[in-house]
């Protein structure tokens, strides 16, 4: 990570008129969020692209790795939960495109709907795994990065994704 910038600069930002509140650091913060959703976006695509399957978005890739994780059927609920997503319908389609490629089988666990992963999708993200290990993880371990750190810094952006919840929520209000 490089430092701040020179103080003649001022901070660096994609909304200068935003910087000039009382947190200019948060616009920092939220330029960087900026820069780093949509790299881990193109990330994400292009990965699971090597991996064998060209034609996902960074949502179908996200939704496709969480209905893989611990290999256990989900609820569409609890896939939007994980993911913070409220637009169920989204999810939705994604779950229906990841189930015509047959990566992903609906089922039934009582009487709620399911989905869970299919041989084909688990190879897929053990293949998605394989190239992220290579390309990435041996990468970002070859810049020295604490792995500590990072866990550190995975915390604090899930504690400030929780304000930002709130304030959404306090905007919806008004």
């Amino acid at each position: 990570m490089t430092g701040p910038a020179p103080s003649h600069l001022g901070p660096i930002v994609s909304s200068g008129h935003l910087a000039s509140g009382a947190l200019p650091a948060l616009s920092e913060f939220e330029f960087g969020m900026i820069m780093t959703v949509h790299a881990f976006n193109r990330w994400m695509v292009r990965c699971m692209a090597a991996a064998g399957m060209p034609d996902l978005s960074p949502l179908d890739v996200l939704v496709m790795h969480n209905v893989n994780h611990r290999g256990k059927a989900k609820r569409l609920a609890d896939v939007c939960l994980v993911l913070n997503i409220e637009d169920t319908h989204v999810v939705s389609y994604s779950l229906k495109k990841l189930e015509k490629l047959k990566l992903v089988k609906a089922g039934r666990l009582g009487k709620e709907k399911t989905v869970q992963v299919t041989p084909a999708g688990e190879a897929l993200c053990a293949r998605y795994r394989e190239v992220r290990e290579a390309l990435l993880v041996k990468s970002v371990l070859g810049t020295g990065v604490d792995p500590d750190q990072l866990s550190e810094i995975a915390a604090r952006l899930r504690a400030l994704s929780g304000q930002y919840d709130q304030a959404a929520r306090a905007a919806a209000s008004l």
